[in-house]
Order: C-alpha cells, then sequence, then structure tokens
C-alpha cells in the first residue's frame, strides 16, 4: 500500500464545491470516480481544502492509498485522461503514510478578483465579481492591515462552520488594483467557512465609503457574523498557492 498525493485545479463553475455529495457533481466526487475506474479499486480520496460551490483552485491537494503498481509520478497523466476537462491533475507523486494535508502545519494563499468597470465583461464573468460602483483601494488596503496577524475570526465565518476553534493566522492580506480589476490576495495558515469571501465583501464595504478603514478593529472584537459585511460570490475566489513542509512531512518525490 502507498499513499499518492495529487495537485488539483479546476473550474469550480459547474461543481456543488469540493467535497463529495451523494446528489451534486464535486471535485472530489470526479476524482474518487476516475480514480476508481483507473485503479480498479475503491479508492477514498481526502482532500485538502474544501473549496464552496463555483470556487476555483490551481493547486489544491488530495491524497489516497493505493495497492496499484502504477509509479506516483504517472498516475497524473492516467488520471488526466479520464477526468472532465474542467478539472486537471498538475503533479502527482508518492508521499509518507501517515501525511494527512489537513493534519499539518500549512500556508494557503487564495485570491478574489474583482471587475470594478461601468459594464461587466462577459469573457470575466466566471471568474470575476463584477461592480461598477468606483472601490478605493487605499482604503481597502489600510482596512485589510487591521486583519493581519493572529485574531479571532469569527464574525468572518458563516454559520454551519464544524471549526473547533475560529482562532486563525493571516501572513498578507494585499489589495492591488490591475487595470479594470481588483485582486485581494490573502495568505493564512487557515480559513473558516466563507472565510475569504467575508473578508473580501468586508473590504468591499470600506473601498465603497460604508465603513472607515478603522472600523475593521470593532468587526474583530465583536466575534459576530452580523458585525461583517456580505459573503461575497463564489466566482471572484481561486485558491492560487498551497504550501506544506515537504522535509517535515517525508514527502517522497519519486
Amino acid at each position: 500500500m502507498k499513499r499518492v498525493m495529487l495537485t488539483v485545479a479546476y473550474d469550480g463553475t459547474a461543481y456543488s464545491g469540493y467535497q463529495i455529495q451523494d446528489n451534486a457533481p464535486t471535485i472530489e466526487g470526479e476524482l474518487s470516480r476516475c480514480l476508481k475506474g483507473l485503479l480498479k479499486e475503491d479508492v477514498k480520496v481526502i482532500g485538502g481544502s474544501r473549496t464552496d460551490a463555483g470556487v476555483h483552485a490551481l493547486c489544491n491537494v488530495a491524497v489516497f492509498d493505493t495497492q496499484a503498481r502504477m509509479p506516483g509520478e504517472k498516475i497524473s497523466y492516467a488520471l488526466n485522461q479520464r477526468l472532465p476537462e474542467d478539472i486537471r491533475i498538475r503533479k502527482s507523486q508518492e508521499v509518507s503514510e501517515g501525511f494527512h494535508p489537513r493534519h499539518c502545519d500549512s500556508r494557503k494563499t487564495y485570491e478574489y478578483r474583482i471587475m470594478n468597470t461601468a459594464f461587466p465583461v462577459p469573457t470575466k464573468r466566471l471568474y470575476c465579481h463584477f461592480t461598477y460602483v468606483p472601490l478605493d483601494t487605499d482604503r481597502m488596503r489600510q482596512a485589510a492591515e487591521y486583519l493581519v496577524g493572529e485574531h479571532d475570526f469569527k464574525s468572518f465565518c458563516s454559520a454551519g462552520s464544524q471549526a473547533e476553534s475560529t482562532v486563525r493566522r493571516i501572513y498578507a492580506l494585499e489589495v492591488n488594483r490591475e487595470g479594470e480589476e481588483v485582486i485581494i490576495r490573502v495568505t493564512g495558515n487557515g480559513f473558516l467557512y466563507n472565510m475569504v469571501r467575508i473578508i473580501a465583501g468586508t473590504l468591499m464595504e470600506a473601498g465603497r465609503g460604508i465603513w472607515e478603514p478603522s472600523h475593521m478593529a470593532e468587526i474583530l472584537r465583536k466575534e459576530d457574523r452580523k458585525a461583517a459585511g456580505p459573503t461575497a460570490p463564489a466566482c471572484g475566489l481561486c485558491l492560487t498557492d498551497y504550501e506544506f513542509d515537504l522535509k517535515s512531512y517525508n514527502l517522497r518525490v519519486l
């Protein structure tokens, strides 16, 4: 028996999130279905980041155990022949048997993209949230500074979260404008249910002038979801980087 790690990229538009569901298409469901057909085994896939419906990823992580003789690095090529075109394995590799992506230290980076112009751009509609209301990125940057560091992010967590603790650490939170797009980029040691989308929605409120940037401190202090801004739509969100300490967890690249 060996454990294989997959680096998975996907367009989440057609899927009801990452985690497998009985009556809806999911990323995990497609991975399990195609792996079972490829390896002729009842494969159980363990996912790293459980992205929501409509959220995209360039580098999510999944692991599974197999008795197949196929080398770990070759599984990506064979699996990509079976997966739908909106899911691709970017890399596969054998890892240590005890490696579990949700039970070890990691750093994740998400980007939230906002098309901020007078009219929507059709080719961006699946990958950016559109708003014609002008956004002041300087105000958004000032507001973002209050969230950097370790805090209780209960105000930025949707109801239904199963997390034991709402304390998380954000290492960096940037807001930049590239042409007509405003890009929010956040790196942390983990994120709560809808946390990044709520951060994006709240920063947009500051950018519109609804709140002063300093109000972010009060939102954190209240530890109440109702104190923060709206949850931004899923289409603008993408998991862009997912880092592990390979040496600490004995990941073996064959």
